[in-house]
């Protein structure tokens, strides 16, 4: 064969391989995480952020509550748009105000803070953040996350994380308290003790707390000697049956998307030195249905979920911290889109 002759036949041989389409990129695993745009992420604010609480508020939109622990204070942003509305609280013992506020939660018109500076829980009612009374001052060392549930008309039942407090004793990491109130709307609680497992299966470092009345299940985000995972327990604070998954990342946060069918998952955030994870868990069985990750969301410290409609969110919305001076709110109609997740939620 001539050069010339090879050259063409080495040329046609090649011409196809150049002009075909390249291949296409590898499909995301169905375990692995995928990516859910963030919808907003807020300016950063000066204070840096802890906990985060959500309240429909009367306009028909939704407050979004963040702790700022060292400032001694609250933050509330719009949660439709990430805007800073208001700033509720300032350093002190008195009712109203705040040393260390690290949990908050918020349950009808109320707003609970738990303040580690001042070793209570203290009550607010909303929208005004006006005091109604406070509560654990003579159990608490270090409270943090905590969990408002109701267990009869005008009655409570409230979980409270006591955190890295050695005093306290790796048997009463979570207290337990009954609330009443009132005719003028002032809280009374009553203790109804403390639980949490000993030896090398005790709560170590419980960042998150959160329950379901469907089930008679409390969850707990806990990072200890024996791994980061989600903790199981029953209300009464007995060991509830099933596995509780294990986590890759540090737990950051956790919350329950409860949905209108009865199905629902449980979000848990993975606090890493990249963008933060969100694993989502069945509501029922714990069994992994996937994870997603943002495209900026990073260095989170605590999530929130809010199932109901809100303008911008028709079905809910996930809140993350950013970077712990910013906000960011995730729409759970794109989070069970991209994870294919059965209509449920959206109905």
């Amino acid at each position: 064969m001539t050069l010339r002759a090879f050259a063409v036949s080495l040329l046609a041989a090649v011409l196809p391989a150049c002009t075909s389409a390249p291949p296409a990129p590898p499909a995301p695993s169905a375990d692995g995480p995928r990516e859910v745009l963030e919808r907003y992420v807020s300016a950063a604010q000066p204070e840096a952020l802890g906990a985060l609480a959500t309240w429909p508020a009367e306009d028909g939109g939704a407050w979004l509550i963040a702790a700022a622990p060292a400032a001694d204070r609250l933050l509330v942003f719009d949660a439709d748009s990430g805007a800073r509305l208001r700033t509720v609280g300032a350093r002190g013992r008195g009712p109203g105000r705040f040393l260390r506020p690290a949990g908050v939660a918020a349950f009808g018109e109320r707003l609970f803070v738990a303040e580690r500076g001042n070793r209570r829980v203290q009550v607010l009612g909303l929208p005004d953040f006006a005091p109604l009374g406070s509560f654990g001052e003579a159990e608490l060392h270090a409270p943090d996350a905590l969990w408002v549930d109701e267990t009869a008309p005008d009655e409570l039942r409230v979980y409270v994380v006591d955190a890295d407090a050695p005093e306290a004793g790796p048997g009463r990491r979570v207290h337990r308290y009954v609330l009443g109130f009132d005719e003028d709307g002032r809280a009374r609680a009553r203790h109804l003790g403390a639980f949490g497992d000993r030896g090398t299966a005790a709560l170590r470092g419980a960042a998150a707390i959160a329950g379901d009345d469907a089930s008679g299940r409390l969850l707990l985000a806990d990072a200890g000697a024996h791994g980061t995972a989600l903790r199981a327990y029953r209300f009464d604070g007995g060991d509830a049956r099933g596995a509780a998954p294990a986590l890759d990342g540090a737990a950051a946060g956790l919350a329950l998307w409860a949905c209108p069918d009865g199905s629902g998952y449980w979000i848990a955030a993975e606090r890493r030195a990249a963008r933060t994870g969100f694993r989502l868990f069945d509501r029922a069985a714990l069994a992994p249905r996937g994870g997603f990750r943002g495209e900026t969301v990073a260095g989170t410290g605590a999530i929130a979920v809010h199932a109901a409609a809100t303008a911008a969110f028709p079905f809910g919305a996930l809140f993350a911290v950013h970077d712990d001076h910013a906000v960011a709110a995730f729409d759970l109609a794109e989070v069970a889109r991209v994870l294919d997740l059965p209509p449920g939620c959206l109905d």
